[in-house]
């Protein structure tokens, strides 16, 4: 018979030392993840997520084999526990990722994805009679990030109370998936998504939302990380659409009507390997010439086409292409396209390719998808998420017509993901690290960060900066280094937006990979 003094009563009574134990440990780990400095939101929640799992699992292994227990209950739960398991196994399925940090996102195998698309009719080209007074309202955006893919939006005057002046709502309609934005161009906007089994390019009426023509080619990009669909935005040059499919078929279409000039199968015909995440680079229109982006594998990285009769030009560089989009550039005297690689940032000579300048920087084993940011006076900031930072190089020209960078500051204050900056004035605004930020480009000094946007985008307009968050909602604040201050907000779409915002003028269209809207903002006087 048992005594209160006997061992086994006494171990009977002990506390639970491992299991709490372990716990206090994970939530140590957990509370120092939460409030390190500049540690991403990306990391953070990998992190833990990982301490969770390993404190749950540790957990589990401890009530298997601990004598508290009767041999029963133990076996009892460990069978309950598997069978659960794998029912879970064999029930759920990854549905992409909850947000920006990458963590999957589940849903019941037997849920239906998306519904069969219902493809639109298009309106007969040349049978909407084009509004003169609302296309004198609306500016071209014939690229990626902005007219002069800088990020920058000059003179549209915005009225800055929304709530005095609220955005109104000209249409909305369901668009097909992908993360690319609009190029408008003569008051049509033009644009990449998936249907199906079919990558698109779109144009639709700037003003009405109709789709005037689409092309389609029978591929499809599909990552459970990334998503489905193509990533780049179209670049419209003189009456052509050129675009860069997520399987790098870069495509020559008229403006007008949608009809193909010509095609290139552009990792096909060098024999490399598409990026993780899809190609994401959209062409760069630079003269005679429209250049792209490679592949994962080192090898050239930059490939350049005759942009009226898609004849190859030239092919330059050496490194793993990237996420970013290559762009013109004037920078100590020499007018260059400027690239940010897995390895490095680079200028090439546009007549050639050659390789003007290579400044190593960063993590090749990471993405960068920010876009370089000229910030006058010969300087260039790069930026990255995942552990990189940005930096301020000064370029300066070197021996036999190369340049040179030289470092002026580094820091971890600036962590852009897959989301761009942009300069006003000495400061660049944009979200570092999910939240908006004003940095001092003199001195690095970051001098306020505010809000919560996650993986979104941001655009400056004049004096503003408009915010695009991943949520959906799109803010209007002032791009002032005294301070964030808020000026209006708009429910704008209601699931994971990562597109980037185009303003024409005074229409504001925003899309994710579902749904398209398009604003008319109301503008000063």
């Amino acid at each position: 018979m048992m005594t209160e003094s006997s061992p086994l009563a006494s171990r009977g009574r002990r506390r639970p030392w491992f299991p709490l134990v372990i716990t206090a440990l994970g939530a140590l780990g957990v509370g120092a993840a939460l409030l390190k400095p500049e540690l991403e939101r990306n990391l953070t929640w990998w992190i833990v997520a990982v301490l969770v799992a390993v404190v749950l699992g540790l957990n589990a292994l401890w009530f298997v084999v601990t004598p508290r227990f009767n041999w029963r209950i133990r076996l009892g739960v460990l069978l309950v526990g598997l069978l659960v398991g794998v029912g879970l196994k064999f029930s759920l399925r990854v549905n992409g990722t909850l947000d920006g940090t990458g963590l999957p996102k589940l849903a019941w195998k037997w849920t239906s994805g998306r519904a069969a698309w219902a493809v639109p009719a298009a309106v007969a080209v040349g049978a909407a009679a084009v509004d003169g007074a609302r296309l004198a309202q609306a500016a071209e955006v014939p690229q990626f990030f902005g007219p002069g893919r800088d990020g920058v939006v000059r003179g549209a005057r915005l009225a800055r109370d929304w709530k005095a002046h609220p955005p109104k709502e000209l249409w909305r309609q369901a668009i097909g998936e992908g993360w690319s934005a609009f190029a408008v161009v003569q008051g049509l906007a033009y644009t990449q998504e998936q249907r199906g089994a079919e990558e698109w390019v779109s144009c639709y009426d700037l003003f009405s939302g109709a789709l005037r023509w689409s092309h389609a080619d029978a591929v499809r990009f599909s990552q459970w990380q990334s998503g489905d669909g193509p990533h780049a935005t179209p670049t419209v040059v003189e009456g052509r659409v050129y675009t860069y499919g997520a399987t790098g078929l870069l495509n020559c279409l008229d403006a007008a009507t949608g009809a193909a000039i010509w095609q290139r199968a552009v990792l096909e015909e060098h024999q490399l390997g598409n990026l993780e995440w899809g190609l994401s680079a959209s062409p760069l229109v630079m003269g005679d010439r429209v250049v792209v982006s490679g592949g994962k594998q080192m090898s050239s990285v930059l490939f350049a086409y005759d942009r009226r009769t898609g004849a190859p030009l030239w092919k330059g560089g050496y490194d793993s292409a990237t996420y970013a989009s290559p762009m013109a550039a004037t920078l100590a005297g020499r007018e260059v396209i400027l690239a940010s690689h897995a390895r490095a940032l680079t200028a090439h000579d546009p007549a050639t390719g050659d390789v003007l300048l290579a400044y190593a920087w960063g993590m090749s084993k990471w993405p960068k998808a920010s876009q370089p940011v000229l910030v006058g006076g010969d300087r260039v900031l790069v930026s990255a998420g995942y552990g990189m930072g940005c930096k301020l190089l000064q370029i300066k020209a070197g021996e036999a017509g190369r340049l040179e960078a030289e470092e002026v500051w580094s820091h971890m204050k600036l962590k852009t993901q897959f989301n761009s900056v942009a300069e006003l004035g000495g400061y660049v605004y944009g979200l570092d690290d999910g939240k908006l930020c004003c940095l001092e480009v003199a001195t690095g000094e970051r001098l306020w960060k505010e809000g919560r946007f996650a993986s979104g985008q941001s655009l400056l307009v004049d004096d503003l900066v408009i915010v695009q968050s991943e949520s959906g909602s799109v803010h209007l604040a002032k791009a002032q280094p005294s301070g964030y201050e808020e000026l209006g907000r708009v429910e704008a779409l209601s699931s994971k937006t990562w597109n980037h915002p185009v303003l024409a003028g005074r229409f504001l269209l925003v899309r994710n990979d579902r749904e398209a809207v398009c604003y008319e903002l109301a503008v000063e006087p």
